[in-house]
């Protein structure tokens, strides 16, 4: 099992840079390309409007962040409480054994909570600005 304790900063990695992809793929239209279909959906989830707007910057520049691993925990904040209330007030709005509604979300907020407790990894702006050691 020590083998793989050599592969944990490639691991954080890898976390960093899927979830990254992830959150830039789902950001970018809300922000840039489909703002008015993003704005006309979010109050039919039970959220005001400008929602989207809020949700849209979180995930895109979120991601941006993601990829350098720069302010990652407060970015891993951010996105698992994101992603709670998408799960709460959106998932979970048609029942807990509806898993299939919630699943995404409730991955995605685990993963971000990882990487909130872990931290970025040795390959990382935060590493060489803040001089932490995860």
């Amino acid at each position: 099992m020590q083998h793989f304790e050599k592969l944990k900063p490639v691991a954080q990695l890898a976390l960093r840079w899927a979830m990254a992809i992830i959150f830039l793929y789902h950001g970018y239209p809300k922000l840039f390309t489909h703002r008015q279909a993003a704005y006309a959906a979010f109050p039919h989830m039970g959220f005001p409007w400008y929602f989207a707007l809020i949700a849209g910057t979180v995930e895109f520049f979120g991601g941006c962040l993601l990829v350098a691993g720069l302010f990652t925990r407060l970015v891993a904040l951010l996105l698992a409480g994101e992603m709670s209330i998408a799960i709460w007030k959106v998932g979970l709005a048609h029942g807990v054994l509806a898993l299939g509604n919630y699943e995404f979300p409730m991955i995605l907020a685990a993963a971000a909570f990882m990487l909130l407790v872990v931290g970025p990894g040795p390959v990382s702006f935060d590493r060489v600005i803040f001089k932490t050691k995860s």
